[in-house]
């Protein structure tokens, strides 16, 4: 196992959070050539699968308020790290199924309100079994009133007081209502399984992952190490290095410094100039990340519906894409999972209409409207997007006010600050999307929609058993969202990865946040 010196390893971690200094370091290689595997390789590469060496990865993160604790998990940078250490009972394919995890299997009854779940048979890292009363723990935490764990509201329809565990490896899962995707609860982001009673998640954390704790700084590095018992084989990698670079010219840099092996999320500019130039490989999720604005509707000028109208009619969404995204995606209709289930096809393609716009902002009395904009270097494309579409609603009569946020904080101010903002989003079903994002409750609104009866309505779409009759209450729904939502949604942009050419196994077929997006334990170094 190669270890970094400490000192080197402190000048790596100062170099990453900008673009100086990185062309100093000389790291040697860590693969190891020996204890081959017989697995075949896909994504990035094929071939036998070596086993050994430390692979580092570079992230933008969340500063010195980063955690371990998979509940809380939010940014890319953070899914990735719970990925490694923990599991969930199911989660989504590259269609954006529900996949088994943990969970081995799962079987309603005929009126849809109780579900059997049957664990497989997997251990912590302290070598402690799976069990059910884990599970409940788990999600009775993560559904604590006075939390606000990201899966909170996905794991809403269920009565954890009633549920119970059935011997070491069964749970009956009572709910609230028939629920019809009750998988897609068991897969939702952040719904991960921890020890019955764990409360200390970045000092010693176990989990049931592929990968065990090594050590954590927050804002700067995250080490694990291969956990040889995983239930579904040991990583070919000894061990993983997450560290943690904000801007992606450091990303770029140390990866073809040969700093790190892994660099997430590179701007489409980055990814054109390096692409087939035989240094680097670059891996193209296709159009995976959605890329929109936030308007809060619960304060003004955008509590107003009509205002909320301009500001769709004002976009061009053609030349966002081709400017902030460098062509990289395709265009978007206002609504989150284009190409995923359920999703409302037939809805009309909105363009850009200046004249409409201007009568709707006269009509709301907002002649001369002027906003600040929120945005960060947070994500590829974010400023890019901000300067376009601030000349576009110029054009309305708009004046819109560039705001730069913070790229350690910009997640969180956002969710209650401000009233516009850049945003996106990665993979997920469209009904997690409605859950996490769109309810009263959900604890990530960051359009702050709250109407009862649209909760209601999604409510009836995951009690209706006959699937044509549930993607009917999903279209209805989404046709309000279309009409008067808080996403203006202008397009989905591929996600890009780079690598060194040595790093293999990477899946180019899985969107962010599905199950084989970044999943560490399937990749080697050549």
């Amino acid at each position: 196992m190669y270890e970094f010196p400490a000192l080197r390893r402190r000048g790596f971690l100062a170099a990453v959070g900008g673009t100086a200094a990185l062309g100093a370091l000389t790291l040697a290689g860590c693969a190891d050539s020996t204890d081959d595997t017989s697995s075949d390789g896909s994504g990035s590469g094929s071939g036998t699968p070596r086993r050994g060496g430390r692979l580092r990865a570079a992230f933008a993160g969340g500063g010195a308020s980063e955690t371990l604790d998979p509940h809380l998990a939010s940014l890319f940078a953070d899914a990735a790290r719970a990925k490694a250490l923990y599991d969930k009972l199911a989660d989504y394919g590259a269609d954006l199924s529900a996949q088994p995890r943990l969970a081995e299997k799962w079987e309603a009854n005929k009126t849809l309100d109780r579900w059997q779940v049957t664990l497989r048979q997997a251990t912590f890292h302290n070598g402690k079994p799976v069990t059910a009363e884990d599970v409940l723990y788990s999600y009775r935490r993560i559904a604590d009133p006075d939390q606000t764990f990201r899966a909170k509201a996905s794991l809403e329809p269920i009565d954890l007081d009633a549920s119970r565990a059935k011997g070491t490896h069964g749970i009956e899962f009572v709910l609230k209502r028939p629920t019809a995707e009750f998988p897609n609860i068991l897969a939702a982001f952040g719904a991960y399984i921890v020890p019955d009673g764990s409360t200390d998640f970045d000092s010693k954390p176990v989990g049931s992952g592929p990968f065990r704790f090594v050590s954590f700084a927050p804002g700067r590095s995250a080490v694990f190490s291969r956990y040889d018992d995983y239930w579904e084989g040991a990583p070919h990698l000894d061990e993983i290095e997450f560290v943690v670079a904000n801007e992606e010219s450091a990303r770029i840099n140390a990866l073809l410094g040969g700093q790190i092996e892994y660099a997430h999320e590179l701007n489409p500019t980055t990814a054109r100039a390096h692409e087939d130039k035989g240094q680097i490989e670059i891996v193209r999720l296709r159009n995976s990340a959605m890329q929109g604005f936030a308007m809060k509707t619960d304060r003004a000028p955008f509590d107003d519906k009509r205002v909320r109208e301009a500001f769709y009619l004002i976009a061009d969404r053609q030349e966002l894409v081709d400017g902030a995204l460098s062509g990289a995606g395709v265009v978007g209709n206002d609504l989150f999972g284009k190409g995923y289930e359920y999703y409302a096809a037939d809805l009309p393609q909105r363009a850009q209409d200046l004249d409409r716009a201007k009568a709707l902002l006269k009509q709301a009395g907002a002649e001369n409207l002027k906003v600040t904009l929120d945005t960060s270097a947070v994500a590829a494309g974010f400023t890019e997007a901000a300067g376009i579409f601030r000349d576009q609603a110029a054009k309305a009569g708009v004046t819109i006010d560039v705001k730069m946020g913070s790229k350690d904080s910009y997640w969180s101010d956002i969710l209650d600050s401000g009233t516009i903002c850049c945003y996106r989003s990665g993979a997920m079903p469209i009904e997690a999307h409605i859950s996490q994002r769109l309810l009263t409750d959900s604890t990530t609104n960051a359009t702050k929609w709250h109407h009862k009866d649209f909760d209601a309505l999604y409510q009836q779409a995951q009690s209706t058993r006959d699937k044509t009759e549930r993607t009917a209450v999903y279209e209805r729904m989404q046709r309000r969202l279309y009409a008067e939502g808080g996403f203006l949604v202008w397009g989905f942009a591929d996600w890009i990865l780079g690598t060194a050419k040595n790093v293999k196994g990477v899946e180019a077929k899985a969107p962010a946040n599905s199950l084989d997006w970044a999943r560490f334990d399937k990749v080697w170094l050549a």
